[in-house]
């Protein structure tokens, strides 16, 4: 363990550190909500990238676990952080929609040449009548606004009633093995008869603060700021710091954490993992070179979508896709075969639990 008293956490130890945090440096025996809930969600722009973050986290993760939770509504996807798709337990989600929401009402205001004349709590009222009525796809929802204020562009309608209201995509979407069109209803109606827990209903900012440190620490405040797509946070881990301990990173900003928060030895074997486009361990800390070496900067991005990425100790060292039964792994350098074997094995476990159940990895060049 790194010792509480030392000033200086280097790049190795940080990355050791998060790792622990993300449950990336041995696969937990937890279940699927816990970790969704211990991770503070999963970044879910796309559907089946939270099937591959829990696989990666998981020991013996299957995907119809998740996809039970979404059925029965312990789990839902909705727009929370960074203005992005998470899932999200209900518990949560009813946590941490409220503390985005001044980001989301900005949002709205980019589009305001789209809203003159628009009443935006009219809106909000005719949206959320209309979708709690039943769930209705984004374009109905557009439809049923342009009736209300036909000179209104139509993406900007659209647009307020997502940032205003806390939508929630209704199964079957997201369901391992199911397709389904994107069709929203408010979270409060699609949860409704999951009561909010008394330490839900009273959960804040601080107390978030606290989980995101578990969860992504040590970090900055900057680091939170990013992950969560908000400003102004300086105040409340000044609040906390009689509860937190403090680091420097090899730049000097200063760190916060969790006093009993793990932070394994450097040296802690990390195993390769295979992570989906836009997992949060990439994309929750201003200062990224925790996991993204610095030669290696933008090459997990291609414009603005993220790539599926390839750790090998802890770090960032490639990209892979799949198609069928084959697993492509691009390396950035020259890697030992031992060590290219262990990531073929990874590769292979995880087309066994989420693709087929058979297949191989090869190495090469990735187009794109």
């Amino acid at each position: 363990m790194v010792s509480v008293g030392s000033s200086v956490l280097d790049r190795r130890a940080l990355n050791r550190a998060t790792l622990a945090r993300q449950l990336l440096l041995d696969r937990a025996g937890m279940s699927a909500r816990d970790a969704v809930a211990h991770l503070l969600g999963l970044q879910a722009q796309n559907v089946k990238p939270p099937y591959f973050q829990l696989h990666a986290r998981l020991a013996g993760f299957r995907p119809e676990e998740l996809g039970r939770l979404m059925e029965e509504r312990e789990v839902v996807r909705m727009v929370t952080m960074r203005s992005t798709i998470h899932t999200h337990t209900v518990e949560d989600a009813r946590i941490v929609r409220p503390l985005v929401q001044g980001a989301r009402d900005r949002e709205v205001g980019y589009f305001r040449k789209g809203l003159v004349g628009v009443d935006l709590e009219a809106l909000a009222a005719r949206a959320r009548a209309f979708v709690e009525e039943e769930p209705r796809t984004m374009g109905e929802i557009r439809e049923e606004l342009l009736r209300v204020w036909p000179g209104a562009d139509p993406q900007a309608l659209a647009v307020a009633a997502r940032c205003l209201l806390p939508l929630v995509q209704v199964t079957p979407r997201g369901v391992w093995g199911r397709s389904g069109q994107v069709r929203l209803t408010t979270l409060d109606t699609w949860a409704a008869d999951r009561t909010p827990g008394e330490s839900a209903a009273g959960e804040g900012i601080d107390a978030v603060v606290l989980r995101y440190l578990g969860a992504f620490g040590p970090a900055s405040v900057k680091d939170m700021q990013t992950w969560a797509g908000i400003t102004r946070l300086r105040e409340v881990f000044q609040r906390l710091r009689p509860r937190l301990v403090t680091f420097r990173d090899e730049n000097g900003t200063e760190l916060f954490d969790l006093p009993d928060a793990p932070r394994p030895d450097p040296a802690t074997p990390a195993p390769p993992r295979f992570l989906p486009e836009f997992d949060n361990l990439l994309l929750s800390h201003a200062d990224r070179t925790r996991v993204v070496p610095p030669e290696f900067k933008g090459r997990n991005t291609n414009g603005n979508q993220s790539r599926r990425v390839v750790l090998v100790d802890g770090f960032l060292a490639g990209v892979w896709s799949s198609e069928a039964d084959v697993v492509a792994v691009e390396l950035f350098r020259d890697t030992p075969r031992e060590v290219k074997e262990e990531i073929a094995a990874e590769g292979e476990a995880m087309l066994a639990a989420l693709g087929d159940g058979s297949g191989k990895v090869r190495f090469g060049s990735i187009r794109g």
